[in-house]
């Protein structure tokens, strides 16, 4: 059965600032959803809260069903849902190897032999371009090869179900094209869900069969690539109110 992530008018504020505001979606196993919005809109808070790594102060986070809200972020790991960092996080001292051992270790495949973590380890390293790499110390790769690191790790976990925060930024051209080819292939492949965040406007309009826009916390738009880019909602909150009143 495919899992299925549901977020049902989920609020969260920080004090007085209300950084995510109602916002509902949903996404089944086997689908990219994108998630885009200006700086600042709360997509990456959104993130947060499903990975349960902040509480919503309203609404409910399910999973096939059954709500993960309340659950700390390694339950969320092993109940099948894995996020990336905006920021690749690697264990700097250790080899890519080895950092991918301590995500199949603690992901959802309950994967609890040594020698075993090691081996899936190489193989999804394998899967993301990174043959050759494996015993090189995280601290001396490229910034693109440890945004394919960052992506072995969830893969490794075994999720059905990933959050991927900016994994096509700070990427030069020929990357990003590499990068968007090597995602599309491997989520056809492996039929893994994605809720895929990102400014890199032409990469998330490529993966994704449906995208979802946020603005100041709220959903603004939602719908297919080429009607998101279209809403005159969406064009507003990027170009300014002038160009989304612009007649067509």
């Amino acid at each position: 059965m495919k899992r299925t992530l549901a977020v049902s008018n989920v609020h969260k504020s920080f004090g007085g600032v209300r950084a995510v505001r109602g916002v509902s979606l949903a996404l089944e196993e086997g689908h990219v959803l994108g998630l885009i919005g200006p700086n600042g809109s709360g997509k990456t808070t959104l993130l947060n809260l499903i990975a349960g790594v902040a509480k919503p102060s309203k609404g409910e986070i399910t999973l096939d069903g059954r709500r993960i809200d309340g659950l700390a972020p390694h339950r969320i790991v092993a109940a099948g849902i894995a996020k990336t960092h905006q920021i690749p996080r690697p264990f700097l001292s250790m080899t890519g190897r080895e950092n991918v051992a301590v995500a199949a270790l603690y992901g959802s495949n309950k994967t609890r032999d040594l020698p075993e973590a090691m081996e899936t380890a190489g193989r999804v390293l394998g899967l993301v371009g990174l043959a050759g790499k494996e015993d090189v110390a995280s601290s001396n790769l490229t910034v693109q090869q440890r945004k394919r690191l960052e992506f072995a790790r969830v893969l490794a976990t075994g999720a059905r179900i990933l959050l991927l925060d900016e994994i096509f930024a700070g990427l030069s051209p020929d990357e990003l094209r590499d990068a968007v080819a090597l995602f599309a292939r491997l989520q056809g492949e492996l039929g893994f869900g994605a809720l895929v965040v990102e400014h890199v406007m032409r990469a998330v309009l490529t993966v994704s069969q449906h995208v979802v826009v946020m603005e100041e916390g709220s959903k603004i738009a939602e719908g297919t690539p080429q009607e998101v880019v279209q809403n005159p909602a969406v064009i507003e909150a990027y170009l300014g109110p002038e160009a989304g009143r612009a007649p067509p």
